[in-house]
């Protein structure tokens, strides 16, 4: 079967399981039948992403395979902790993303194979991908927590909340995203720092500074929240201009330099 194949089946199948999870009975509000079509989803999305990176010889990282990578780092987070923790309602907001990721990357592809690339540098490029998708379902946690808390305060309790954890759970669930999404980036910027030959470089100075920028955001953030208890609205804000930070650090650049400029 072609990528082209496998990536139409996979865009059905996260419909179906967005769909899913909109439709459920009242009766079971966190029943599991979303799994059936999430699962092969997320697993036909990463077949499409190794089909075209053998044929290319190596990783393709330009613009839309980027944010292909992320939508399917962001689904396969929703798919295995949604279950447990709860956060399945996230798969009606994360699947259709994915999904229209998805259809870029078939629809218009990426670019050279990056073959070239040493491990330490795939090393990089993978654990900014994981951070990205990570941190870009801790934004999602924030517009859940924020959505509830606005519920709450106006006496709005609409029947979408039923499908949401309880507050704290979503709050808690927020900082543990917020926590591991900082590990990751912070390994990121690491390897940036051991393996890039100049991160400051004309290329790669704004997305450095960006990068470092979002980073400590997040890093008074989660202090913030060690130390003084920070939660709410302060948490929902800082947690959002983080995440807006690293759009423009990475995608940003990448979105002027290759589909503007034609630069790789």
């Amino acid at each position: 079967m072609t990528a082209l194949v496998l990536g139409l089946l996979a865009i059905l199948l996260y419909a179906f399981a967005a769909r899913s999870l909109a439709v459920r009975r009242a009766d079971e509000p966190h029943g599991r039948r979303w799994l059936a079509p999430a699962v092969p989803a997320v697993l036909l999305h990463a077949a499409v992403h190794g089909l075209a990176w053998r044929a290319l010889g190596g990783p393709d990282l330009h613009f839309f395979a980027a944010l292909s990578l992320v939508g399917l780092g962001m689904a396969a987070l929703t798919t295995l902790l949604g279950p447990a923790q709860r956060i399945e309602a996230l798969g009606i907001v994360v699947f259709p993303l994915a999904a229209a990721m998805l259809a870029l990357y078939v629809s218009f592809g990426g670019g050279a194979a990056r073959g070239g690339l040493g491990w330490p540098l795939k090393l990089h490029a993978l654990l900014a991908l994981l951070a990205y998708a990570t941190l870009a379902v801790a934004a999602l946690l924030a517009l859940m927590l924020w959505f509830q808390e606005r519920a709450l305060r106006r006496r709005q309790l609409s029947g979408a909340l039923r499908f949401l954890p309880p507050l704290t759970q979503t709050e808690t669930l927020l900082f543990r995203s917020l926590g591991a999404g900082f590990a990751l980036l912070s390994l990121t910027l690491l390897t940036g720092v051991v393996f890039v030959e100049d991160l400051f470089a004309q290329d790669l100075g704004h997305k450095t500074v960006l990068s470092i920028l979002s980073w400590l955001v997040l890093g008074v953030l989660l202090f913030g929240r060690w130390r003084w208890g920070w939660r709410g609205p302060r948490a929902v804000k800082l947690t959002l201009v983080a995440m807006a930070l690293l759009l423009l650090a990475f995608f940003g650049s990448k979105f002027v330099y290759e589909l503007v400029l034609h630069r790789a």
